[in-house]
């Protein structure tokens, strides 16, 4: 089984074409998945229009009555999914942005690395430029600020990528990792890039092995503008600058 984790903090429109995207992609995969969905406390119907779509696709809300951030809804997520999975040796959760940002696709690539053997499957630009689409310029600053000042949070990472929120893991590594703590408390203590990094940090001693697979960000398609914060973002990944790599990661393959 795939879980295909969105955390929502988008218009109940934009998420409803995104549902409809992934019912397409997965169908011609030819997997068996559920989407799982949390909605952080949004403002508008999303939750009312979330819960017409469990009629015709496979479903599961999650919400939140207060706003919990990013970093708290994927690990909400990914706690459901290690709750409920069956074969936790076998099933997969692939966490994913609700603004098409990152491509449904991709998805693909990434569960084909995970069939492979990998227990976290991250996913990295794959720089093509007859594909790529520029980053805002608040993103592409955010970027060159942690590749000057974080080089060695970013050179000792056990992938390329270790900001990219776009993974595949493997549900004993995230049963593993939550089995002694406590519902209440978190793994993350950071939002957006940082929340990745951390999540990332907690996850890798639990896994045998790590792999990457490529992805094509899509900027221009998404449906709002961007809630990025290019200096916040940077504030929080150099208070991770120490490393949050416990131990000598796995080489990533």
């Amino acid at each position: 089984m795939i879980y295909v984790c969105i955390p929502v903090h988008e218009e109940a429109s934009t998420v409803g074409v995104l549902l409809w995207k992934i019912r397409k992609v997965m169908g011609e995969f030819g997997r068996d998945y559920r989407i799982v969905v949390h909605d952080d406390a949004s403002g508008d119907d999303t939750i009312e229009v979330l819960q017409r779509y469990r009629r015709s696709l496979p479903l599961t809300v999650l919400r939140s009555s207060e706003r919990q951030g990013y970093g708290r809804s994927v690990e909400r997520l990914l706690r459901h999914v290690a709750d409920v999975s069956p074969y936790p040796k076998r099933d997969c959760a692939v966490v994913m942005q609700g603004d098409f940002t990152e491509n449904p696709e991709d998805m693909v690539s990434l569960v084909k690395v995970f069939e492979g053997g990998a227990d976290i499957v991250a996913g990295h630009e794959n720089g093509d430029a007859t594909q790529a689409v520029a980053a805002p310029d608040g993103v592409r600053w955010a970027r060159r600020l942690s590749g000057i000042f974080l080089r060695r949070l970013l050179r000792t990472a056990p992938v390329s990528d270790p900001l990219s929120g776009m993974r595949a893991y493997r549900v004993i590594v995230l049963k593993k990792a939550f089995r002694d703590l406590p519902e209440e408390q978190f793994l993350t203590t950071s939002d957006g890039w940082a929340a990745n990094v951390e999540l990332l940090g907690c996850l890798v001693p639990h896994a045998r092995r790590v792999a990457e697979a490529p992805l094509t960000l899509r900027y221009d398609l998404r449906q709002r503008p961007s809630r990025f914060k290019a200096w916040p973002t940077f504030v929080s990944l150099f208070k991770l600058r120490r490393s949050v790599w416990s131990e000598a990661p796995p080489e990533a393959v």
